[in-house]
């Protein structure tokens, strides 16, 4: 027996459908016998035994949020993603859920990894994945279908998250709601996904740290996203710069105008052992690594930005790569946005 792509087995028939059309009506994976009088002269009654289906759901996903801060954190952790992009893939894995664009940065397109660990957001998480030596499932999913499903649970008692097939693949979501009365309110919202094959998963593994340039501390993202949307009015490209002195510079530059925004005492993250930064230790200090980018991505990156980060870092790969990491205690980004020419 051969597993399709939704994780379940079948098993073989031996009549052929075709042949016991208009004797037997199939409905999910059941047979209905109709007109017995004819089929039992046609068809055997010891024979129907063959005719059954059998499904084994191979993988098996279930997570219960009771912690309302949980829900709020782990809510404004979607809406990011949303922001971000339409569609990513969702990795499951005992102890961590991944939300992964796997863009690629050398032909234009933006990449992204972000990292939640299971325990800080979920009461229950019980996950059984492909095989014992692969236990995880990977999901294309819509993260604004999942933004709008947990909107309307914020003030749920609890919310249970499971995989489920019905039309087709589903991440299940059931929201118990507060009531004033003793009859329960329930929620459910069943989101289409597609299960991703063992054989493309290497295409969603965490991305390497690039070799920067420079690495540098972001100031304020409201601020910065503020002088971005100023910016973008002016031109669709921005050059960023920095330098190991701990300043960084946002511009614009047309046959028109030129705009320089400066930034200065930021700080450069240490990097490394020894908390140097790798290839850049030799760098002059004052001089700056430069990326030019579509200005309409990083507005979109801090446009979404509502993971609220305790510390935001920026990573240049000179006229190639600019690689922003944002972390929290218990949630990590990174955003990739390649450079244009």
């Amino acid at each position: 027996m051969q597993p399709n792509e939704i994780g379940t087995e079948k098993a073989k028939y031996l009549f052929p459908r075709e042949s016991i059309t208009g004797m037997y009506h199939w409905r999910a994976g059941q047979i209905e016998r109709h007109n017995n009088t004819f089929c039992s002269k046609l068809l055997p009654e010891k024979n129907i035994k063959f005719l059954s289906v059998k499904i084994k759901l191979n993988m098996k996903f279930r997570a219960k949020m009771i912690d309302v801060g949980c829900l709020n954190h782990f809510t404004r952790v979607v809406n990011t993603i949303s922001k971000l992009t339409k569609t990513c893939i969702l990795r499951l894995t005992p102890n961590n859920l991944y939300f992964v664009l796997s863009g690629k940065v050398a032909s234009g397109g933006v990449g992204m990894w972000c990292e939640l660990s299971q325990a800080n957001f979920f009461d229950e998480y019980q996950l059984e994945g492909v095989a014992p030596d692969a236990n995880e499932i990977c999901l294309e999913v819509t993260p604004e279908n999942l933004s709008r499903a947990l909107r309307t649970s914020q003030n749920a008692k609890c919310v249970k998250i499971k995989l489920t097939k019905k039309h087709c693949p589903c991440l299940t979501l059931v929201a118990e709601l507060p009531t004033l009365s003793s009859v329960s309110r329930v929620v459910t919202h069943d989101i289409p996904v597609d299960v991703i094959p063992r054989r493309l998963w290497h295409d969603f593994k965490e991305p390497r740290m690039p070799d920067f340039d420079v690495s540098i501390y972001l100031p304020p993202l409201k601020t910065m996203k503020n002088v971005v949307d100023r910016m973008k009015n002016l031109s669709n490209f921005l050059v960023m710069e920095a330098n190991l002195n701990g300043e960084m510079n946002l511009k614009i530059e047309t046959d028109l105008v030129s705009v320089t925004t400066h930034f200065k005492d930021l700080g450069n993250p240490p990097w490394g052992d020894d908390g140097s930064q790798g290839r850049s230790q030799s760098r002059d200090p004052e001089v700056m690594a430069h990326t030019r980018v579509d200005i309409r991505k990083l507005q979109q990156f801090l446009m979404g930005q509502q993971v609220n980060p305790s510390k935001a870092m920026c990573n240049i790969v000179h006229k190639r790569i600019i690689h922003l990491i944002l972390l929290h205690e218990d949630v990590s980004l990174q955003y990739f946005i390649p450079a244009v020419a």
